[in-house]
């Protein structure tokens, strides 16, 4: 089993920035991708950005290239995303996932969530 804790979201200015958090115990963190997703009422959840098991591959939306990076940190068990030129369309709950073996961009491909962190973007 994999624990995650996301933090840091909240209520930010159109061209403001966040960083989220999510904090990951139970098994090897090592082994697993991590993804974010982001979903808003009556939409599906939608793929922002993951990374691989190393840390050296990572892959974001169109809708986020340039504006959010995703990066992990191995001592602290803990994968980030700093949102940059933050949008008003970026307002969602953001969810932090992972799965064993390479990373995937569809929320169904992932085993362990979780509870989100919403974030708004005011215009």
């Amino acid at each position: 089993q994999v624990q995650l804790v996301e933090s840091g979201g909240g209520l930010v200015q159109a061209g403001g920035s966040l960083r989220l958090s999510c904090a990951a115990s139970g098994r090897t963190f090592s082994n697993y991708a991590m993804g974010w997703f982001r979903q808003t009422p009556g939409k599906e959840r939608e793929f922002v950005a993951a990374i691989n098991w190393s840390g050296g591959s990572t892959f974001s939306a169109d809708s986020v290239k340039g504006r959010f990076t995703i990066s992990r940190d191995y001592a602290k068990k803990t994968v980030y995303l700093q949102m940059n030129s933050l949008k008003p369309e970026d307002t969602a709950v953001y969810y932090c996932a992972a799965r064993k073996g390479p990373y995937g961009s569809s929320w169904v491909e992932y085993d362990y969530w979780g509870q989100g962190t919403q974030v708004t973007v005011s215009s």
